[in-house]
């Protein structure tokens, strides 16, 4: 299994040994008989990590599901899906302080909802955006920003026009959209997160549509 670079460890390859055992938890012996109730079945998965490297802190996972578990297939299926969870709770984090949703307030559920529904795909943006800054940075920012986008963000940091003829990498590219949003890129500062790249990014719509519209009203003149 690959296991994706975190605070605590660097990325690295696993060997995991994998078991999986059915079981039933009984019903409490002081359970009401008036109310009868039936055992429990459930799914056992332990998964172990053979020879970790030095210095490694070694995946030692057990793992109980009410799912079928019937075959060795399955049982990697949950380990898989069970590998995902830090990035699940990255999405929950980007949801409730990178996009501010707890901060809304709403009233009915339907409001709710909506929101949701809505910063949900904001939330994977920023998610995916962060993340493949760090792990695909030198390729080109065109696959998310258009052209009147990359060129009014470089002629905002840069404080110059005409903007380069060539869009910047997708690490810059979001490096330069966080520092819209307070990002101050400092050396000692990292890369930048969530909340700094969602306030550049709701400031580079603004930016890039007046730059479209000016533009469009009073095209630039082409160099001799």
């Amino acid at each position: 299994m690959q296991v994706k670079r975190n605070p605590n460890h660097e990325a690295r390859l696993a060997k995991l040994t994998v078991r999986f055992a059915s079981f039933e938890i009984q019903v409490p012996k002081h359970h009401s008989k008036a109310n009868p109730r039936q055992p429990v079945k459930l799914q056992a998965i332990l998964a172990e990590e053979e020879n970790p490297r030095p210095g490694v802190n070694p995946i030692s996972w057990l793992l109980l599901t009410s799912l079928d578990i019937s075959s060795f297939e399955s049982a990697i299926t949950c380990v898989r899906w069970y590998s995902y969870r830090w990035l699940i709770e990255r999405y929950h984090f980007v949801l409730k302080s990178g996009c501010g949703l707890e901060k809304l307030q709403l009233e009915t559920g339907r409001r709710i909802e909506m929101a949701l529904a809505t910063y949900s795909i904001v939330a994977w943006r920023l998610l995916w955006l962060t993340y493949q800054a760090r792990l695909h940075g030198e390729e080109s920012c065109e696959s998310f920003l258009e052209e009147h986008e990359w060129q009014s963000l470089c002629a905002t940091i840069h404080k110059k026009e005409p903007p380069p003829e060539k869009p910047p990498s997708f690490r810059e590219a979001v490096r330069m959209i966080a520092s819209l949003g307070g990002f101050l890129g400092r050396k000692g500062d990292g890369e930048p997160g969530v909340k700094t790249i969602w306030l550049g990014l709701r400031r580079l719509h603004d930016i890039s549509q007046t730059w479209k519209l000016s533009h469009q009203i009073s095209p630039p003149i082409e160099p001799p």
